[in-house]
């Protein structure tokens, strides 16, 4: 075979590759859009009402919660499980090379948990936390060997095409799945099942969906082999050990610090946004459905849109650029008139327009932070602040309402975390950060 015909090859099993690894993005983000967004904000906390005290509360474990925060802490929640997980999963990645048994293990693991929910009904609202729990930090695990493919299958100058690529599988897999939903949920009474069933098998399909299209990124990503395969016993001491190696990359390390911070905001809009319309502006399960349908649409031609702006304008700046809408946008959303879903589209529009680019961008970025051979070790720390350090928002989201009993005001104190990880990213010298990290410095980033 000729030296043409290799590299024709490489590139064509590279390619094959990269459409496999895309589906990965379009099987798990039906529990990003139809569960965490959509319908399992509004429901758990009707549950949680449905089962609390006179006062409003429920008492877990015996703590007092407000019904209305319960959601919000179980988001918190799952995400400290996942700051646990990730970095034995990361170390276990990096050392065996074995990475595709270790997507299935997390992906399968969150798809069962969520096809349970739809055993969710009356009042076990202590149910719904926990599958929550372990769906939420399951998708948030997987994400940390899914995302360290992405150094291996495209080259430097590839990754912000291909990392928008999966963002946009993502959103038009939501979407999809959501046109289902609306059918479902608006017709309920044709198929002759009433609304509390209609919206626990959408909870349920999306786990079906999830553990379905796991199977093709499976067959089609390879693992490679690593130089040293001995056993990941020391995860956390191989996070100590990253964190020291980036203290010796503090570029890397500042470009995280802006990243945990606005992707805080941006974790804690898209899980709490259903809630704030349901339960703050009166809007019907319908409205936001077409709403969250509305943004996964916008978010495919925001995600490639914006691909190519970074590709005109650079990686950096388009990611500000970003944070400045996703401000301006969440400001907004404090004045919204209640029962008025025009608003709400307009709103929506605007969130989807950024909302896959900001992220699609950040971790092709990212990507060319990282060291050669520490792909999966440095993207759990990544992941980590990506979700398993997003716990601050809900966090945050849910004491402010408990506290004052207002969603408008617990959603604008979200704000900061955009205007904060501006200021971060702002400071970020990136075209040094990537000299540093021993990687090549593409023409535009």
């Amino acid at each position: 075979m000729s030296t043409t015909d290799t590299v024709r090859t490489g590139t064509t099993d590279l390619r094959r590759e990269q459409r496999g690894w895309y589906f990965y993005d379009w099987a798990c983000s039906v529990y990003s859009t139809s569960v965490l967004t959509v319908f399992l904000g509004p429901y758990l906390t009707a549950v949680a009402k449905s089962a609390a005290d006179a006062d409003g509360f429920v008492h877990p474990l015996g703590i007092p919660v407000r019904a209305g925060s319960f959601f919000a802490y179980c988001v918190s929640a799952s995400v400290i499980v996942s700051i646990v997980v990730m970095p034995l999963v990361g170390a276990a990645a990096d050392r065996t090379g074995r990475k595709k048994p270790l997507l299935a293990a997390c992906a399968y693991l969150g798809a069962t948990a969520t096809t349970g929910l739809f055993f969710l009904s009356g009042d076990r609202y202590l149910l719904g936390g926990l599958l929550l729990i372990l769906a939420n930090s399951s998708v948030a695990v997987s994400m940390v060997v899914y995302n360290s493919y992405l150094p291996q299958i495209a080259p430097p100058e590839d990754r912000d095409r291909v990392s928008s690529r999966g963002w946009a599988f993502g959103y038009a897999a939501g979407s999809s799945m959501l046109i289902v939903n609306l059918v479902l949920f608006t017709a309920h009474d044709s198929f002759g099942v009433s609304e509390s069933v209609a919206v626990r098998i959408c909870l349920a399909s999306a786990g079906l969906w999830w553990g379905a299209f796991t199977l093709v990124p499976l067959r089609r990503l390879h693992d490679r082999p690593t130089a040293s395969a001995a056993p990941a016993v020391h995860g956390w001491r191989q996070l100590a050990s990253t964190v020291r190696d980036m203290r010796g990359k503090p570029l890397t390390l500042a470009f995280l610090l802006a990243y945990l911070i606005y992707n805080d905001g941006i974790q804690t809009v898209i899980s709490q946004a259903s809630v704030y319309g349901s339960e703050e502006l009166g809007l019907s399960q319908s409205t936001l459905i077409t709403a969250v349908l509305m943004v996964q649409v916008l978010a495919v031609a925001g995600a490639l849109g914006m691909g190519r702006l970074a590709r005109t304008y650079g990686t950096k700046r388009t990611i500000l650029g970003s944070l400045v809408a996703w401000t301006v946008t969440l400001a907004a959303g404090y004045f919204l008139p209640a029962g008025a879903p025009v608003w709400f589209f307009v709103l929506a529009a605007g969130i989807g327009l950024v909302l896959g680019g900001s992220q699609a961008l950040s971790r092709s970025l990212f990507s060319h932070l990282v060291p050669p051979g520490k792909e999966a070790e440095y993207f759990s720390a990544y992941e980590m602040s990506d979700r398993g350090m997003s716990w601050l928002g809900p966090l945050l989201f849910g004491i402010t309402y408990q506290l004052t009993g207002s969603y408008r005001d617990a959603i604008i104190s979200l704000v900061a975390f955009f205007v904060i990880g501006f200021a971060l990213l702002a400071r970020v010298p990136v075209r040094r950060a990537i000299h540093d990290a021993g990687n090549p410095v593409p023409e535009m980033i």
